[in-house]
């Protein structure tokens, strides 16, 4: 057999080995818990016919509920009869060999373990101790537990790690080398590579008082809010566009840009979600606050023909009922949108109780509007100095206008211009445009009456045109000012109801504001809408919120979650591995005031961030994943930040922050094959080409092509699949964004570093991986580039092809085979799985 094998079978029996031993703990020890061992055998064979939903329950026997797992039935007998498992009927249906009698049934073809049967049995007999589904038990600080290695723990955090791991055997791995080092934490603060100068500055001097003003640095630079905002606005289904088949564009940048700014200033996170859900219920709220709301009008919107407004409301409101329940929550509430959940303490009718919060709306769901009022006007500086020098000149053409008709139509004061006799020999068209009072009439009113006196009346008609003309150059620029949908409620209630089936037409039931009764109530004195809803999910009662969020940003540093299912804090969802760091980190993340950097700090500042990723013989076959951390975290790159990082290491990424979405390079005819040629994709040229990802336009029904593993943008997304497939390498290795930089990065290492073939590929190291070759991957690439130079010549425009790509101008006093060798072997660097992972 061979070695490698060999050791995946000794870590494989070894994994057994101990699984086994910590079973037998568990069923020698401690007594069984049933938040951890029983609730989930509950949840998964039993609740589907016997849990919260009384639709679907059978043989009116409820099993998620203590009162009715314990409900005598009409024989006088109970499911659950504490102490006494051989007169409990659970029992007496998981051990019946009758098809008839033997739960779960047959046809389920999901029958129960013989282990899984013993913990129930021991739980009866124990007493049947019921409790509650971790997540909505009120998370508490929990003591640092003792290690045995107490040099290695860098915080508090590290001391829960490293207790699992001394308790599974486990050592954990090395620190990573500190250029390894650095990459990682430039790429986990800001989403970019460390630049040439970086790496040679942390190659002079490496030590922990450096690592520590290093991460102050990232945590202070402007780009660690537009890292933090790729999650999120993927959580918030940001997108330009409103989706559906008319899809028109949007203006809802101005709140991203304004999310980014609120990551860089470190918002509190519960201000954060508070201006996001409720800015506008905030007494006397700013313009800011206002803006923030924007969140919850992300969603998509429906123009389509024959389509009924009232559905389309509807469908709003559902859209923010379970994007908020998803992203605070960590609950899937859109499984008890037409029913009573299957498995979590949810019913339908905290679903609508839920929506009646979201309800209030003045929107109406008509036409595809993408400015759907109510909507906050963002003009930048320059634009909003237009706007007032345009004001003022309309008023002042006004004023003409107004004595210019007083003269041409004398009549007594306060009388009408309709009691001047002429009035009535007028057409038709002109009566109304005049009966309008003049700062009313429109650019093509004004246009009629000036056309109507331009043979008999040249000085009103010109004075007319001229009015028309800042009418209508006002009306133009006005249409330039990004316009951002923002939230407002109706001065008069609607009253909310149960949808049957959720079909819109189908009102049940009357309901009322309220959140859903398994959790705690709304603060006492918090009022009755948005904001108290706002206010009670940041509240220090509710058991939900800080794990959820604490939880996603774990998962953006180690690429999973302490909670794998992070969209899912239900019981159908996993439980944490590592549930004590996750409470602890809960905590602290509450009393530090809900402050999203100092948890950024406290995280890549432990010893378990940074650890070496190299797997230890053994590790990866018995801890595939690293749920255990016993290594750093090493996963492939989102396609975005593949992108930025090919940019930056070339040179030509464009680091301005925020403004209005760009079009880089894409492929011709994909919009216009999605929108039967209604839309017409035209990139963009110069520096935009070259902005971050951030920026590039979204398009919902065609996201841009460049990026894979990426949310569709169309419903809340708080955790993305990571796959790897001969697609993404054809993208990286022949898009066009990606030639342009090894092209870009090949110029700028021949200029550098000269004729010497080997210093040119130690300063294409740098740039790309942040480190110096080994001997033998110098000679491979050495060997790389005598290939290139001999085979080139051989087709004399391939190398001039090659180089053509991009829009950005090469200098063409370089040997065009030359600079093609090298954009050759830059691109191959930029392709190896050290640049396309993070590790």
């Amino acid at each position: 057999m061979p070695s490698h094998r060999i050791q995946r079978f000794r870590g494989l029996f070894l994994a057994l080995l101990i699984f086994a031993w910590n079973r037998h703990t568990e069923v020698a020890g401690e007594p069984v818990r049933f938040s951890r061992e029983i609730l989930p055998i509950l949840s998964d064979y039993c609740f589907q016919c016997h849990g919260p939903d009384e639709h679907s329950r059978k043989a009116e026997l409820r099993l998620d509920t203590e009162e009715g797992a314990r409900r005598k039935n009409r024989e006088g007998r109970a499911a659950v009869v504490p102490g006494q498992s051989n007169q409990s009927l659970l029992m007496q249906h998981v051990l019946s060999t009758s098809p008839d009698e033997v739960m779960p049934p047959p046809k389920a073809k999901h029958p129960l373990r013989s282990d899984q049967i013993q913990l129930l049995k021991r739980w009866i007999d124990e007493g049947a101790i019921w409790g509650r589904h971790w997540a909505f038990e009120q998370p508490a600080r929990p003591a640092l537990p003792e290690v045995k290695n107490r040099s290695w723990p860098r915080n508090a955090l590290d001391f829960f790690v490293l207790s699992r791991l001394e308790r599974e055997g486990w050592q954990p791995a090395p620190e990573e080398s500190s250029s390894r080092l650095q990459r990682r934490l430039f790429l986990d603060l800001t989403g970019l590579p460390p630049s040439e100068a970086d790496v040679t500055l942390n190659a002079q001097e490496s030590s922990p008082k450096t690592y520590h003003a290093l991460i102050d640095h990232l945590i202070a630079s402007p780009h660690f809010g537009e890292r933090m905002s790729w999650d999120w606005l993927e959580a918030a289904r940001y997108a330009d566009s409103n989706g559906y088949q008319g899809d028109n564009e949007r203006t809802m940048w101005p709140w991203r840009d304004w999310v980014v700014q609120a990551f860089n200033r470190n918002l509190p996170f519960d201000q954060f979600t508070l201006w996001q859900l409720a800015g506008d219920l905030l007494p006397h709220p700013t313009g800011e606050q206002r803006l923030a709301t924007g969140f919850l009008r992300n969603h998509m919107i429906n123009g389509e023909g024959g389509r009924i407004p009232e559905e389309n409301r509807i469908d709003y409101g559902m859209d923010m009922t379970e994007t908020t329940a998803t992203v605070w929550l960590g609950l899937t509430f859109n499984c008890c949108r037409c029913h009573d959940h299957k498995f979590d303490p949810l019913s339908q009718r905290d679903y609508y109780s839920l929506f009646a919060f979201f309800n209030q709306t003045p929107v109406d769901g008509a036409g595809g509007n993408p400015q759907t009022p109510p909507v906050l006007e963002q003009p930048s500086p320059e634009q909003r100095q237009r706007s007032e020098t345009l004001q003022q000149r309309w008023k002042e053409l006004l004023q003409m206008q107004t004595k210019a008709e007083a003269d041409k139509f004398p009549r007594k004061a306060g009388e009408s211009i309709k009691s001047h006799p002429g009035f009535e020999t007028l057409p038709k068209e002109i009566q109304e445009a005049l009966s309008l009072a003049p700062e009313k009439r429109d650019a093509g009113q004004l246009a009629k009456i000036a056309a109507h006196w331009k043979t008999n009346d040249v000085g009103f008609s010109r004075q007319v045109e001229i009015l028309q003309k800042a009418v209508a150059e006002k009306a133009d620029h006005a249409r330039t000012i990004p316009r951002v949908m923002v939230m407002e409620d109706r001065r008069e209630p609607r009253e909310t109801y149960v949808l049957s089936k959720g079909l819109y037409d189908r009102p049940a039931q009357r309901v009322g504001m309220a959140v859903p009764s398994s959790l705690p109530p709304l603060p006492p004195g918090s009022p009755t809408n948005r904001l108290g809803l706002a206010q009670w999910i940041v509240s220090d009662q509710n058991p939900l919120t800080a794990r959820v969020i604490v939880n996603r940003l774990w998962q953006q540093f180690f690429g999973i979650g302490l909670v794998k299912t992070a969209e899912d804090f239900g019981i159908q969802g996993e439980r944490p591995e590592h549930a004590q760091l996750l409470d602890w980190l809960a905590m602290e993340f509450i009393e530090s005031g809900w402050n999203v950097k100092h948890l950024c700090r406290i995280i890549v500042d432990s010893a378990t961030y940074r650890q070496s990723s190299q797997a230890a013989p053994g590790s990866y076959e018995r801890d595939p994943q690293n749920r255990l951390l016993s290594r750093g975290p090493r996963f492939r790159m989102p396609s975005w930040m593949i992108r930025d990082y090919a940019l930056a290491s070339s040179g030509l990424l464009e680091l301005r922050t925020g403004g209005r979405p760009v079009n880089p390079y894409q492929p011709p005819g994909v919009w216009e094959e999605a929108t039967f040629g209604a839309k017409k994709y035209k990139p963009d040229t110069g520096e935009a080409l070259y902005r971050r990802s951030l920026y590039t336009f979204w398009r919902r029904i065609v996201a841009p092509t460049l990026f894979f593993d990426t949310a569709s943008r169309q419903v809340c997304t708080v955790k993305q699949p990571r796959t790897n497939t001969p697609l993404q390498a054809l993208t990286t290795l022949n898009d066009v964004t990606f030639v342009e930089a090894a092209r870009a990065l090949a110029e700028r290492i021949i200029k550098e570093s000269g004729p010497d073939p080997t210093r040119r590929i130690q300063a294409a190291f740098r740039r790309i991986l942040g480190r110096v070759p080994t001997n033998a991957e110098a000679d491979i690439l050495l060997k790389a580039v005598t290939r290139h130079q001999t085979e080139l010549p051989r087709d004399p425009t391939a190398a001039e092809r090659l180089l053509s790509l991009g829009e950005s101008k090469r200098d063409l006093s370089l040997p065009a085979v030359d600079h093609a060798t090298w954009t050759l072997v830059c691109s191959t660097l930029l392709n190896l799985d050290e640049a396309l992972t993070k590790e």
